[in-house]
């Protein structure tokens, strides 16, 4: 419980400082997202995976069934950042973004949801095994800081003034430790866990390789940026070889 409660907390301040970080210090942001997609694959790859993999051994679940979940979890968040949070298209074309304070509002309470769902995942991580659940954990509290950054920048793009800003940052740090409370008055069966580490699995390489790499290299690119993706990836090899 405690281990848990640390985690949502950690969570918090990570989206939390994600949307200070992006106020103040806009021209360094694209290296820590870099770090984090590295990290995102990692935890996917090295832990998500491999327990993926025990379980289905273990308990002779169907793989395919497991695989599906992914395909669902990644196309799940593809569609609904593309047809709610980014591509607010009307009659023009989709590659032209309206900027107004209720778009960037619509967004930002878009990235509320989301994260609400990031604290459902470490909860549901914990119900596994510690290790999953921190593993998770890690993976959420990397995006985190990102989904902080991307909060803010969503907002003040489209209008908003600083101090509403903050305020809906606030709410965004909050929402994942509600997602973590709410696990701790449900259990699910082994087999729906499962089915949740490959919906989860697709969530991250969707986060990972569609939202923050892109971003990272958005205005350059540079072999430091790729050497921080792979070190961000190896990062969690070590940590999951040592655990």
């Amino acid at each position: 419980m405690i281990t848990i409660i640390t985690f949502s907390l950690l969570t918090f301040l990570s989206t939390l400082m994600g949307g200070l970080f992006a106020v103040k210090f806009k021209n360094k942001l694209h290296y820590i997202m870099s770090f984090a997609a590295g990290v995102l694959l990692g935890v996917v790859a090295f832990d998500i995976f491999p327990e993926i993999i025990d379980q289905v051994a273990t308990y002779g679940f169907d793989s395919l069934q497991v695989m599906v979940a992914m395909v669902i979890g990644f196309l799940f968040f593809h569609i609904l950042e593309k047809s709610i949070l980014i591509q607010h298209c009307q009659d023009e074309e989709c590659s032209v973004h309206h900027k107004h304070p209720d778009i960037g509002i619509a967004s930002a309470l878009a990235l509320i949801g989301h994260s609400f769902i990031d604290g459902v995942g470490i909860g549901l991580g914990f119900q596994i095994s510690p290790a999953v659940g921190v593993f998770i954990a890690i993976a959420v509290i990397s995006h985190s800081f990102t989904d902080g950054m991307n909060s803010i920048t969503f907002l003040l793009n489209h209008g908003n003034n600083e101090k509403k800003s903050k305020s809906f940052l606030l709410l965004h740090a909050t929402a994942p430790i509600l997602g973590v409370v709410s696990t701790l008055f449900f259990t699910l069966p082994q087999y729906f866990l499962t089915l949740y580490l490959g919906f989860f699995a697709g969530f991250l390489l969707y986060i990972g390789a569609s939202d923050i790499l892109p971003e990272a290299h958005a205005k350059q690119s540079s072999y430091k940026m790729i050497g921080l993706t792979v070190m961000g990836a190896l990062f969690i090899f070590l940590i999951t070889r040592l655990v």
